[in-house]
């Protein structure tokens, strides 16, 4: 396989980055701006694959039934990310290539998290963030371990980051809501950015599924399920919660596009025409795969519309580890409807 190295240095790296950030400019020069950046972002599959590799092995150990997943970051979540943070490099950002692992309970994930503390790495840990026993205030839970790579044989790729996320089912579930429904009202409640109702549903829904897993509260919430269950109706009546949810569900088809035994898939979501739209790419095919969803990228059009390039196990496991591009929310609107019953 032909793995892309990375062309540019790091100070060409963030004059790109600070390019497609801002404007006005020419389209030569924003053009060639997308082709450092997208070589960038598609350097990071070689060091991903090797963590992808890793991460499946330790929580296969822990959960034979978890999902392993990867992918490289969406170029509109890279420039909405430099945005929010002013001061960030296109070169720093630690999550343009990231995988994680979705196991059955917290239990699992802490183990998995011991199995890499335990490990005898090259590469350096970074960052370590367990947002599972300190929860965001948005009501994300998980742990992220950030790794540089590092290898006495594949330079190349030396220093590049990957971002390694161990989730519960449950926290996956969250998760994947936010941003199905996010991308409904197109508005970034991923990053904590929209209607206030909605971002304070899923903080408590966030405190709900705590209590479940007995881990630690999401800050600024009611400690007590009751008072959470009475915060949780007020706002499902006010913004139909679970009709909306259920809507989402089944307002999506699935197109297939030369998926045989595909290694990297395509998702292209388009929710004004009701589509997700899946190409596959085999293994040997990667470099076709980039350049595809760049230019899929570019051609978005369309409330909503979303493209990214990932890999999982099969085409089976596909929807279970990105349920968000099949705007699929059934899991959690089953806890939805629980907590509220």
């Amino acid at each position: 396989m032909g793995w892309t190295a990375p062309n540019y240095p790091k100070a060409q790296v963030d004059w790109a980055g600070s390019r497609i950030t801002s404007g006005p400019h020419s389209l030569a020069d924003f053009e060639k701006a997308l082709g450092i950046v997208n070589n960038w972002r598609s350097a990071h599959s070689f060091p991903l694959n090797t963590f992808q590799v890793g991460l499946r092995g330790r929580a296969k150990t822990v959960d034979k039934e978890c999902l392993v997943a990867q992918r490289i970051k969406r170029l509109s979540s890279i420039i909405s990310k430099l945005k929010r943070f002013s001061t960030m490099k296109l070169s720093q950002m630690q999550d343009v290539g990231g995988c994680r692992a979705v196991v059955s309970d917290c239990a699992k994930a802490y183990a998995v998290h011991r199995a890499y503390k335990k490990s005898r790495l090259k590469h350096r840990l970074v960052r370590e963030d367990d947002y599972i026993a300190t929860p965001k205030a948005s009501g994300y839970r998980s742990i992220h371990l950030v790794y540089r790579y590092f290898s006495d044989h594949k330079t190349t790729y030396n220093n590049l980051q990957v971002e390694l996320q161990l989730r519960s089912q449950l926290q996956h579930s969250w998760a994947t809501a936010v941003e199905t429904v996010g991308t409904f009202l197109e508005q970034s409640l991923k990053a904590s950015q929209g209607t206030p109702a909605w971002l304070r549903f899923f903080s408590l829904m966030g405190s709900v599924m705590a209590i479940r897993e007995k881990t630690p509260s999401v800050p600024g919430t009611p400690t007590s399920l009751g008072e959470l269950v009475k915060n949780l109706r007020r706002l499902d009546t006010e913004l139909d919660v679970r009709a909306k949810l259920k809507a989402y569900g089944q307002a999506i088809n699935q197109i297939e596009q030369d998926v045989g035994d595909a290694r990297y898939y395509l998702l292209d979501l388009s929710p004004s025409k009701e589509t997700v739209t899946i190409t596959g790419f085999g293994a040997r095919e990667l470099e076709e795969a980039t350049s595809t969803y760049l230019e899929v990228e570019k051609a978005l059009s369309g409330p909503g519309s979303e493209a990214v390039l990932v890999s999982v196990d099969s085409l089976s496991s596909l929807r279970a580890a990105y349920p968000n591009y099949f705007l699929d929310t059934n899991y959690f609107l089953k806890i939805v409807t629980e907590t509220l019953s």
